[in-house]
């Protein structure tokens, strides 16, 4: 009986890992800041805004000046392509400016999702 309780116990709590945490993923976006912006003031730096992300084409951001690569890789950022990219952007997009080496921490990339998706695409609280 206990080794079934002690098992239950293991799964509730890696359910919670899996959570998305957007006040962590804040924190993992501060490595995010010195190329990108989000919210309503937010301008293309060495990177794209990042507003709105999810659901956009990528190499679309107006203004930003995108490679060949990431313009012509007929991807639509969602979760799972935003994931892989993260992990690996030039794996990814080969040819892509992005110099990042990737993050390779799951739990990091889930918070670091739910912090991008509460922007809209004018910076603004994005619709529940």
């Amino acid at each position: 009986m206990r080794v079934v309780l002690a098992a239950l116990v293991l799964l509730a709590g890696s359910g919670a890992a899996l959570a998305q945490d957007a006040a962590a993923g804040e924190v993992v976006f501060r490595q995010c800041r010195a190329c990108h912006q989000v919210g309503p003031t937010a301008r293309n730096l060495v990177g794209p805004v990042l507003n709105g992300l999810f659901g956009r084409k990528a190499g679309t951001v107006e203004g930003y000046s995108y490679s060949a690569a990431n313009k012509n890789s007929g991807l639509v950022w969602d979760e799972a392509v935003f994931r892989d990219y993260i992990r690996d952007p030039r794996g990814t997009i080969p040819g892509t400016k992005m110099i990042y080496a990737g993050l390779k921490d799951e739990q990091r990339i889930r918070d670091l999702i739910a912090f991008l998706k509460q922007f809209d695409g004018t910076g603004g609280p994005a619709a529940k």
